[in-house]
C-alpha cells in the first residue's frame, strides 16, 4: 500500500512518543548510551583493536615458528603503534575538511594494511599495490560517510541538515548555536 511523502522541505512534527536523538533533539534513533560509555569507548576500541592488530602482525610473522619473547615484543609493539595512530587520527581527522578526513583515514588503513601483508613476505610492490587497493576502497568509503554526514569545512551534520554546536544544539542559520528559544544564543 502506497502513503504519501512529505513534499520536500515541508517541516516534520514529531509524533508524541518517539525518540528523539541526543544532539538535536529531532525524532530519531535515540542515543542508549551516556557520555560515560562513550569516553571509554574512544579509547578502549583503539587499544582492543590494537591488541588484534599485534596478535594478528606476531601471529604472520611468527610463520609457524616457535613463539618467541621477541615474537610477543612484536606484537605488544605492533599494537601499542596501531593504536596510538588510531587516536591519533582520530584526534587530528576531526578538525579537516572532510575530503581530508577520508584522505587521512585511508592513509591510515592502507599503512595498517600494507605492514601486515609485507609481513607476509610478499615483494614490497606488491604490498604496496595490495594496500592502494585496500586504500582506494577504504577511500570510496570514508568520503562517501563524510560528505552525507559532514559539511564543507567538516562539522557534522544535524538530522535537519545543519552543524551541530559545540553545546550540542543544532547551529541556527547564521551558524551561531541556537537557544532553547530557537533564537541565536547570546
Amino acid at each position: 500500500m502506497a502513503h504519501a511523502a512529505p513534499a520536500s522541505g515541508t517541516p516534520r512534527t514529531p509524533i508524541p512518543g518517539t525518540p528523539r536523538t541526543a544532539i538535536s533533539g529531532a525524532p530519531g534513533t535515540p542515543d542508549i548510551f551516556d557520555e560515560r560509555v562513550h569516553a571509554t569507548a574512544r579509547w578502549a576500541v583503539p587499544v582492543v583493536l590494537g591488541l588484534v592488530y599485534g596478535f594478528w602482525a606476531a601471529a604472520i610473522n611468527r610463520d609457524t615458528g616457535a613463539i618467541t619473547g621477541w615474537n610477543i615484543l612484536f606484537g605488544f609493539v605492533c599494537a601499542f603503534v596501531f593504536a596510538a595512530a588510531w587516536i591519533g587520527v582520530a584526534k587530528t581527522a576531526s578538525h579537516l575538511r572532510r575530503e581530508v578526513h577520508a584522505l587521512l583515514w585511508t592513509a591510515f588503513a592502507g599503512c595498517a594494511f600494507g605492514f601486515l601483508y609485507s609481513q607476509t613476505g610478499a615483494s614490497v610492490l606488491r604490498s604496496v599495490f595490495m594496500s592502494l587497493a585496500v586504500a582506494a576502497g577504504v577511500f570510496a568509503v570514508a568520503f562517501y560517510r563524510f560528505y552525507t554526514h559532514e559539511d564543507a569545512q567538516g562539522h557534522r551534520l544535524t538530522t535537519q541538515g545543519r552543524p551541530a554546536s559545540a553545546e550540542g544544539r543544532p547551529a541556527s542559520a547564521e551558524g551561531h548555536p541556537a537557544s532553547a528559544e530557537g533564537h541565536p544564543a547570546t
